[in-house]
């Protein structure tokens, strides 16, 4: 993640007021409406995309490699502009109110751009410096931030000292220095292990909880979306194919599913043709057949006896719930791929 300070005629005072509502309440909403990019060559990144974000929730925005994610991503935050449609961002639009919108937003894009030579509370008290705090407020805002993401043991070490997961934490911190209404996190745990996914869920579940921070979340990793986001929206060929809680998400798949994992692609392909009749919805992913049938667990004898009377018997049969990376399966035909560059 790089974090972004999105400066385009000058500094930007700390804590600038957002836009309010009626209630006087900070506006932390995202709405997108018919939302188009469109490059030469008749090429759409983004084609007639729509979707809400409440105040306070986060957003989870899922697709394969080149659906359009980063371009949605880069409109949002100000750095592309759009072809068509309507983007606002705690209550700004923008293309006519992109300065507003760099005063409420945070943004912490994939790469982490950090100088391993400086220590953390020098950095964050540079940032806090370069968006017009005063010497003393601006230290003031780093002690906080280091406190928030538990690196005030570690503050006066250099930066390039710190674990990948330290490194996250502390890119997120740099994010919050202007303490930002909504926050915009692209991919912010590709290339951790397991521990340090964990520390970065912590912190944007306590960003989001404590704080009540609007947070978009891209991610490669399905189980973060289940994780964190209350709302997920998968985009595939640049337009909305699902969106949902993940828990609708995940029950607009049905019941269980029986899962037969077969050696030969050949065989794939005979088990789907004698069993399409028996499922409510049958899919191939690789070299598993996946039955969606009612009472899954009931249907398996008859499954395995369908199978050995025209001599298939597969390697593994497994009964699972469904998951995202079913739903994810289901409308864009392929598994999201982690670690793996978006190209649009």
């Amino acid at each position: 993640m790089v974090s972004c300070t999105l400066f385009d005629s000058g500094p930007v005072e700390i804590a600038e007021e957002s836009a309010r509502g009626d209630d006087g309440m900070a506006n932390r909403e995202i709405l997108v409406e018919n939302l188009v990019k469109q490059y030469p060559g008749n090429v759409y990144a983004i084609n007639g995309v729509s979707f809400s974000v409440d105040t306070g929730k986060i957003f989870g925005f899922l697709g394969p490699n080149g659906a359009g994610k980063s371009t949605a991503v880069k409109i949002l935050t100000t750095l592309s502009l759009p072809t068509e449609g309507q983007v606002r961002v705690g209550g700004y639009n923008v293309v006519s109110e992109a300065q507003h919108v760099r005063r409420i937003a945070g943004v912490a894009l994939q790469d982490i751009g950090i100088d391993p030579l400086m220590k953390s509370m020098e950095l964050l008290t540079l940032q806090g410096l370069l968006f017009g705090a005063s010497r003393k407020r601006a230290t003031e805002r780093a002690e906080e931030l280091l406190r928030l993401v538990r690196l005030v043991e570690a503050k006066d070490r250099r930066v390039g000292t710190y674990s990948g997961g330290m490194r996250r934490r502390l890119d997120l911190a740099l994010a919050l220095v202007h303490e930002p209404e909504i926050l915009f996190l692209d991919e912010p745990t590709t290339g951790l292990d397991p521990a340090g996914r964990r520390d970065v869920w912590e912190e944007v579940l306590r960003l989001n909880r404590v704080l009540g921070m609007t947070i978009f979340l891209t991610t490669q990793y399905l189980e973060e979306a289940d994780e964190l986001a209350d709302v997920v929206a998968i985009i595939d060929n640049g337009k909305i194919v699902a969106e949902g809680s993940p828990a609708e998400l995940k029950a607009a798949m049905g019941t269980e599913s029986i899962n037969l994992a077969f050696e030969q692609d050949e065989m794939v392909k005979k088990a789907m043709d004698e069993l399409a009749g028996i499922a409510q919805r049958i899919q191939a992913d690789r070299d598993v057949v996946r039955l969606y049938v009612p009472q899954a667990a009931q249907a398996i004898p008859h499954v395995i006896e369908r199978l050995r009377n025209i001599d298939l018997n597969p390697t593994s049969v497994t009964l699972t719930q469904p998951t995202l990376d079913d739903v994810f399966l289901q409308v864009t035909g392929q598994r999201l791929q982690a670690n793996v560059e978006e190209q649009i």
